[in-house]
């Protein structure tokens, strides 16, 4: 890869109404079928993945696979 293009246009995944600097993930869609993800806290670090592979994690997310990584994690939000 020879860099990171420098007209993206980056969307922050914060909750609805979240005010100040985070940390949130922003996330990118480039050319190339490329997509961008950042810490907003760390933007110098870019992680680089596939359309493809994107769209197969948002799925498992959605299908509830990664479940297990916060189980047992209070949540603010109400049951």
């Amino acid at each position: 890869m020879t860099g990171i293009p420098i007209d993206l246009t980056w969307t922050r995944a914060a909750p609805e109404g979240a005010e100040g600097p985070g940390p949130w993930i922003e996330i990118a869609f480039g050319p190339g079928d490329l997509v961008y993800l950042r810490e907003t806290s760390a933007r110098a670090t870019v992680v680089t993945t596939t359309r493809k592979k994107w769209d197969a994690f948002v799925l498992g997310v959605q299908a509830g696979e990664f479940d297990h990584f916060v189980a047992g994690l209070q949540s603010d939000a109400p049951p």
